[in-house]
């Protein structure tokens, strides 16, 4: 694989990840604007503009970008968080130059008021369906306890108060400061060849406006605490907690994976053998997210309403343990292995690559090869579990449940 890197007059990055051996490519254009870069008052923009984008150009009309790319064959979509928004599709290499240039075309969407009062309720609706499922609602209530004041701590779709308020005028202000070249990357990888992702770019992407949005950032101080939202006619409880972990630029941030998949892997983990396999919750896993100035463990319990406060304690007593004893050197070679293969094969596939090629550029600036990955993987040692365990202990600062326990005590 060979690794190509420009940079347009107008600030555009441009990243090539090339592999004859591949029979396809892909290719994503990386927006860093997420809903932590949005103000208080247009909370819920970002993935709104997500949404928008699809809704034309001026001169694609929205048929005709659904249309293009399912005569392409492409697997396209988009995808927000808190920290970006992805735009993205794979297609076989023929296709690529058409499917290019209806992907950056809407980049630069019209964003029609016509579209955007008829867009604002599908989100309405969105976030009404997804208020429905307990485990979403969770997440979004942790974030928001956990990151109080801070724009870590805001929904990703938004509320329904705050979508409804939102204006037209509003998002195109927003689309104007951040989707400006400069704040924007764009990651190719696949049965490609290095001249042709350049003409392309070149060709679409030359005349977007230039400058880009620097992201403030706000120190991530948790007060902790703990919400309980009742929700009689659950079955189960859902339960999740978080704590602070390594930023996405620390060393130590390989070492947290690792943890998680000794800690809290969906199988053959300590959680996995304590709660799980013996039947006493439906789920209990443990998963590390970093974000640009902090990170978070979170773990997710969910089972039989009774059995929560007990099962509270018994991985509140693991976790414990495993602060004060640390892991063995068994359990961080099987890590190793796990983490090995998911690696490798994520990285078999160009979508694969492509996440990895433009996530590692735009959160450090940097390119990674499987192989640094693997080598990063495999020199951790258990002096490095120890140091992670003594800066960042399991001891869960933030806790909410939704189900129909009033309380999480007994």
């Amino acid at each position: 694989m060979q690794f190509h890197h420009t940079t347009l007059p107008n600030g555009l990055e441009v990243l090539a990840e090339i592999n004859p051996a591949v029979q396809s490519v892909a290719f994503g254009f990386f927006v860093k604007a997420g809903s932590r870069d949005e103000a208080v008052e247009v909370h819920g923009v970002s993935h709104f503009l997500e949404h928008m984008a699809f809704k034309g150009t001026d001169r694609y009309s929205a048929d005709d970008v659904n249309r293009i790319f399912d005569e392409l064959g492409a697997d396209y979509n988009a995808a927000t968080s808190e920290e970006s928004t992805l735009f993205y599709a794979a297609v076989l290499p023929e296709y690529l130059s058409q499917a290019f240039d209806v992907q950056a075309a809407i980049i630069q969407p019209a964003l029609r008021e016509d579209d955007f009062a008829t867009e604002k309720q599908v989100i309405l609706e969105e976030i009404g369906m997804y208020d429905d499922q307990p485990s979403v609602v969770a997440y979004d209530q942790i974030m928001q306890t956990h990151f109080d004041g801070h724009p870590l701590g805001r929904t990703i779709l938004g509320t329904t108060d705050s979508i409804r308020q939102l204006t037209a005028a509003q998002m195109q202000a927003y689309h104007r400061d951040h989707y400006r070249a400069g704040n924007i990357t764009l990651a190719v990888a696949g049965n490609v060849s290095w001249p042709l992702v350049q003409e392309l770019a070149a060709k679409f992407c030359t005349d977007w406006p230039a400058g880009k949005c620097d992201r403030v950032l706000k120190p991530a101080v948790s007060a902790g605490g703990c919400r309980v939202i009742t929700r009689e006619a659950l079955q189960t409880e859902q339960i999740v907690q978080l704590t602070a972990a390594p930023d996405t630029n620390a060393p130590l941030r390989y070492a947290a994976e690792l943890l998680t998949v000794i800690v809290g892997d969906d199988q053959n983990s300590r959680l996995y053998w304590e709660l799980v396999d013996p039947g006493d919750a439906d789920q209990a896993e443990l998963s590390y997210n970093d974000y640009d100035d902090t990170g978070t463990y979170l773990f997710f319990l969910s089972g039989d309403p009774v059995s929560i406060p007990a099962n509270l304690d018994r991985a509140r007593q693991l976790f414990e343990t495993l602060n004060r004893d640390g892991i063995t050197e068994a359990e961080l070679r099987l890590a190793k292995t796990k983490v090995a293969s998911r690696i490798v094969l994520r990285g078999e596939r160009p979508m694969g690559r492509l996440s990895s090629l433009g996530g590692n550029w735009v959160a450090r600036g940097e390119y990674r090869t499987i192989a640094d990955d693997l080598r990063a993987v495999d020199v951790i040692t258990l002096r490095d579990m120890r140091e992670l365990l003594d800066r960042f202990p399991l001891r869960m600062q933030t806790t909410v449940g939704v189900g129909p326990r009033q309380s999480l005590k007994d």
